[in-house]
């Protein structure tokens, strides 16, 4: 049974990266747009590699250095957001190993996390930065309860 009331969400792959219960993912991701009112017209999860991102963060950002994640609000319309968000799989197998978690869990963060940037979390400052562990934490937890079930 396909919904077509159901907003697109894709994963590409330019890095491999082991990573099960994609519907599930894509699931929660639509459920963390509703709990947090914000409207999902499109969005594209590009996981790559480090050299990858360092190269969109050089060109869009003028950034020069490694970087796990970068989201892109490609919205139109102020009500609805459209979306690209680029991950290093390098940089979360890293920070998997740095923080002592799983890879698929920190991976999962990450991912919760750029949807978060585009329902106007932000984490510049270190009050932002709580907001946003909680409300990562949150869906992580969100996940863990359905993926249980």
């Amino acid at each position: 049974m396909h919904n077509l009331n159901i907003p697109p969400i894709q994963f590409h792959f330019l890095a491999t990266v082991s990573f099960s219960q994609r519907t599930l993912v894509k699931e929660v991701i639509r459920d963390l747009f509703r709990k947090e009112k914000t409207k999902l017209e499109q969005l594209r999860y590009i996981f790559c590699s480090d050299e990858y991102l360092l190269e969109i963060n050089k060109q869009h950002l003028q950034h020069n250095y490694f970087t796990d994640i970068i989201t892109f609000d490609l919205s139109e319309k102020p009500n609805a957001v459209i979306g690209e968000i680029y991950i290093s799989v390098d940089r979360v197998k890293d920070n998997a190993q740095t923080y002592k978690v799983p890879v698929k869990q920190e991976l999962l963060r990450v991912i919760f996390h750029g949807a978060l940037h585009l329902c106007g979390y932000k984490d510049k400052t270190k009050k932002e930065e709580e907001l946003m562990r909680k409300a990562e934490d949150k869906y992580l937890q969100y996940y863990s309860s359905k993926a249980n079930n």
